[in-house]
């Protein structure tokens, strides 16, 4: 009999080994086949017609904030957006009694801006204008569709036949499988993986003033919209009457939008771009920043821009910090300082002082933007966005809406504050 090798044996090891574990494997799923369960999310979309969804873009009875997003503040009303409902109107000639006197239903909404007595708002890939004279009795005066290009309903439904989805309806439900799955796709609805799903959400009047996060912005006759990677120009030389210019393509996975003078400063995921509107219908590159890949807002003055960087599941896992960007040089912004952060999103200043959302609000003393110095944190809040104007700040939290008065540069004193329910 021939005596098999040392290499032979080991190679007949592994197979049984091998062999082994399979039966294992196969006589273990043929026990539990039947006792495998997992549990699921099914969102069924909520559709209406336009016709009906047009005629609601109107003031209604306010309504308890649950989503905040962006806001916009002009005169002495906050406009603050709730993600993909529409737009609450707020009453703050006292910024120690806000008072929520309105909510615009607007399905898809996510941005807003004003200039005179109109309301510029997204839904979904359309653009609104609402005239609020009275905001009180604010109504729809124009829509104009197709605007926005690259947005889309959530989970992949598309909206045909005149039809817009308004909501979703949820129902949690438990099933038994044969095997482990990680999501199922249904007709009609979507199934999402709970558990992977839960491991991945009185001052002076106001000029017209929107937060580092907006994705619009004003800038004399013209508003101008970012996609995530795209610009447009649109014209508002007749306010009810907007007439959207030629798509511009400005970078890739644009964020943010930021206006000083002629200038557009765009926040990506990869970089800042910076756009002249001297030709306001035309904006051209003027130059750029690249940084490390990660969730960028930013706000500028003459000489700097302010840019928080934060990692996140679709920004990349960077970095957390602040940047100061020297754009003295518009055709060569270079790096001045950037600072360690948390995990900041919004920011904004008022003359030398900054403020930024980072594991609640901070706020800096920016007289020399290579030094910033820390005055006062107000932690504990897991704060968005902020607009600082005339001593009052503005802070969009999860927690609530937020006002503070900073007239001690050392000090933020808290005026008010409006609740969240969820």
């Amino acid at each position: 009999m021939k005596r098999l090798s040392a290499s032979e044996i080991d190679c007949m090891k592994k197979i049984f080994f091998v062999v082994f574990g399979c039966l294992l494997f196969f006589s273990f799923q043929s026990c539990v086949k039947d006792k495998l369960t997992h549990s699921y999310t099914i969102y069924m979309p909520i559709y209406e017609t336009k016709e009906k969804v047009t005629l609601n873009i109107k003031s209604n009875p306010a309504k308890e904030i649950q989503s905040p997003g962006n806001l916009f503040v002009y005169g002495n009303y906050i406009f603050l957006n709730e993600m993909d409902k529409g737009v609450h109107i707020i009453d703050n000639t006292d910024p120690s009694n806000p008072v929520d006197k309105a909510f615009i239903e607007i399905p898809g909404n996510l941005d807003i801006a004003v200039k005179g007595n109109i309301l510029y708002a997204d839904m979904y890939q359309d653009l609104v204008a609402v005239d609020i004279s009275d905001p009180l009795h604010a109504k729809l005066v124009k829509t104009v569709p197709g605007v926005f290009t690259e947005r889309y309903y959530a989970n992949g439904f598309v909206a045909a036949n005149n039809m817009i989805i308004v909501g979703w309806t949820r129902k949690d439900t438990t099933v038994e499988l044969a095997r482990p799955q990680r999501s199922w796709l249904y007709p009609g609805g979507v199934l999402f993986d709970v558990a992977a799903a839960s491991q991945s959400a009185a001052a002076a009047p106001i000029p017209g003033i929107s937060g580092s996060m907006a994705r619009f912005t004003i800038v004399n006759d013209y508003l101008y919209a970012v996609d995530h990677h795209s610009l447009r120009p649109i014209s508002i030389s007749v306010p009810a009457e907007p007439v959207a210019g030629h798509l511009i393509s400005a970078g890739f996975d644009i964020e943010t939008i930021y206006p000083f003078k002629n200038k557009l400063f765009l926040g990506s995921m990869g970089g800042l771009y910076i756009y002249d509107i001297s030709q306001p219908e035309a904006p051209v590159k003027e130059g750029d920043f690249i940084h490390a890949r990660a969730c960028d807002p930013v706000i500028a003055d003459e000489k700097y821009a302010y840019v928080t960087l934060r990692e996140g599941t679709t920004c990349g896992p960077t970095t957390n910090e602040l940047e100061v960007v020297d754009v003295q040089d518009l055709h060569a912004p270079s790096l001045l300082k950037s600072y360690p952060m948390n995990k900041p999103q919004g920011v904004t200043k008022d003359d030398n002082m900054l403020f930024v959302c980072d594991d609640g609000i901070k706020m800096y003393d920016a007289s020399d933007p290579a030094n910033i110095v820390l005055k006062e944190h107000v932690a504990g809040l897991e704060t968005r966005d902020a607009i600082a104007w005339n001593k009052n700040l503005i802070v969009v939290s999860a927690n609530g809406l937020y006002q503070y008065d900073y007239s001690n540069s050392s000090d933020l004193t808290l005026r008010s504050k409006l609740s969240i329910n969820r």
